[in-house]
């Protein structure tokens, strides 16, 4: 019933055309307790409550002329009309809800209703909804309802993880949901409880997975029975792929510190290459590993660990790229070329079985930190044997030097007494070659003695030793020669000496050779620095009796038998 109607009732205002129009008194108005006017024809107030004082003063100052022209359409209709009009106020404004509503005797009845409060309730919930429906946006990326059926009935308006919400609205989560070991994802979705944030996965609208953190509420009817669920969900996908990158980062570091370590701890160079091919293999789950140095000629090996496959096509393709994956001879090989100051010094190759599980990108990034930590080590074994090279040759005919020369020849002799194999020690001595230095210089002088180096190497096999003792002597050792071949290769090298007349100094003084000879039996007691006496005695011996010749040392007797 309309609060017209009712006032119409209460005060004896309805229209009765038998008895003619009634005329609404001052003291009926005054019984409203909300502001009451009465309008004459032309909207001025005739009659006004205490209640409506305000509002009646108002409209005198033609403030308010709405409430005159919602009059004026009443009576022109001869129906009721409604409207709503704002006063000031010391709090605020008051909304005040107008009923207008035509009498008989051409005048109109205003009836004000406060709707302040109801108008402020009414803001404050649009205002409330907003702000949840804003926060929920802000704190989720999406809200969700379950139906009794176990269906979405609900999803929010912009839809979930490229899904629209129209293409989700009917259809069971479990249908998005991807199978994660040790994971329920339907709990938010069916659990009786309250649950906050579970771990989710999804599959998108382009199949891809995403983590969600889902958290609900169940809902239940009036006897506590569950009725379905209200949740929201917040897309975790970037933070969990970043969680797991820094993961394996932490994991790759790991991998590569225990590998740097391994080769650090190594004192002797040449063992880093077989240490860091063991850990490589093994940080890698390979079945094996090599590792290769590049020199002037190629590719030479370095070292390896278990089983490993044909590198040739592998290394033929660091002629022109840095890394190579793929398959060969039914095995999978993951390579880089290492590197030191941009230039590639070697390469590394780990080897898995064919069937094993393929290359992923962390094992892509763990080889190249592994290829750089071994191009450092290559570089070191390099200096360590350009080091090692200068100190045991000479410099000028890259001959063994001294030192070097009686090391390996220590060896040598000492391996003698097992062989059980003649050997012979040859000094080699150049005649008047102070005088090439005192005429020509000190040039001509190292061309003499390259000359010299020449002559040597030619007459003598890569298994003999050759040396340059210093100044303008030199040694060879002759491994396994008996009396007969030692004779042989001196008169060779003093045939060939003949060349060496190019140099002299005077005619009268030539550059030539002494040579003293002396050969040591296998079955002979005797020791190393005898040898050596020896052949300084029979090459000195050939000095004294006028150069340019060699001279065989006397053997030394035979110890008695016991």
């Amino acid at each position: 019933m309309s609060m017209i109607k009712t006032l119409q009732d209460l005060l004896g205002l309805a229209a009765d055309h038998r008895s003619g129009p009634r005329v609404l008194g001052l003291d009926a108005l005054e019984s409203f307790p909300t502001p009451a006017l009465i309008l004459d024809a032309q909207g001025q107030v005739s009659e006004a409550n205490s209640a409506a004082a305000r509002l009646a003063g108002l409209m005198v100052e033609g403030a308010l002329p709405g409430i005159a022209a919602a009059a004026g359409r009443a009576l022109a209709s001869g129906r009721s009309q409604m409207d709503s009009v704002m006063l000031p106020d010391k709090d605020g404004l008051m909304l005040f809800d107008l009923s207008v509503l035509p009498l008989h005797d051409g005048t109109a009845l205003v009836l004000a209703k406060d709707a302040t409060l109801e108008s402020n309730l009414r803001a404050a919930l649009v205002e409330s909804r907003q702000r949840y429906k804003d926060l929920v946006e802000i704190s989720s990326d999406f809200a969700w309802e379950i139906g009794p059926e176990g269906s979405f009935v609900f999803v929010s308006p912009r839809g979930a993880l490229g899904h629209a919400a129209d293409q989700l609205v009917g259809r069971l989560p479990q249908e998005f949901i991807v199978e994660q070991p040790g994971i329920n994802g339907l709990v938010p979705f069916t659990s009786d409880r309250p649950v906050e944030d579970a771990e989710v996965w999804l599959r998108r609208a382009d199949g891809a997975a995403a983590c969600v953190l889902a958290s609900s509420s169940p809902l239940r009817d009036g006897e506590g029975r569950r009725r379905g669920a209200r949740g929201v969900c917040r897309d975790v996908t970037l933070e969990r792929e970043r969680d797991a990158a820094l993961v394996r980062a932490n994991n790759r570091e790991r991998l590569l510190t225990y590998i740097v370590r391994t080769i650090r701890d190594v004192v002797d160079p040449a063992d880093m290459l077989k240490i860091a091919a063991e850990a490589t293999a093994r940080a890698l789950s390979g079945i094996g590993c090599q590792i290769y140095r590049r020199t002037e000629t190629g590719f030479i090996p370095g070292s390896a660990f278990g089983a490993v496959g044909s590198s040739a096509p592998i290394l033929a393709v660091f002629n022109t790229d840095d890394r190579f994956e793929g398959h060969v001879e039914q095995r999978m090989a993951l390579a880089a070329l290492t590197r030191y100051r941009q230039g590639g010094n070697g390469a590394i190759i780990v080897w898995r079985n064919g069937d094993a599980q393929g290359w992923s990108d962390d094992d892509r990034l763990l080889l190249e930190d592994v290829a750089n930590q071994i191009g450092i080590a290559n570089e070191q074994i390099a200096n360590h044997e350009r080091i090692l090279t200068l100190s045991r040759t000479d410099g000028l005919t890259g001959l063994y030097n001294r030192r070097a020369f009686f090391e390996e020849l220590t060896r040598r002799f000492n391996r003698l007494a097992f062989d059980r194999k003649p050997a012979a020690l040859i000094y080699v001595d150049l005649d008047n070659f102070k005088l090439v230095n005192d005429l020509f210089g000190h040039k001509r002088g190292d061309e003499a003695l390259l000359a010299v180096r020449d002559i040597l190497l030619t007459h003598t096999r890569p298994v003999d030793l050759l040396a340059r003792l210093g100044g303008d002597e030199f040694a060879i050792w002759l491994e396994g020669a008996d009396e007969a071949i030692a004779t042989r290769r001196c008169r060779e090298i003093l045939e060939a000496g003949a060349l060496l007349a190019q140099f002299s100094g005077r005619p009268d003084a030539q550059l030539t050779l002494s040579l003293g000879v002396a050969v040591h039996q296998g079955d002979s007691p005797e020791s190393m620095n005898e040898l050596l006496s020896r052949a300084d005695e029979a090459m000195y011996g050939v000095k004294r009796d006028g150069k340019s010749d060699f001279r065989l040392a006397v053997q030394p007797p035979l110890s008695p038998p016991s």
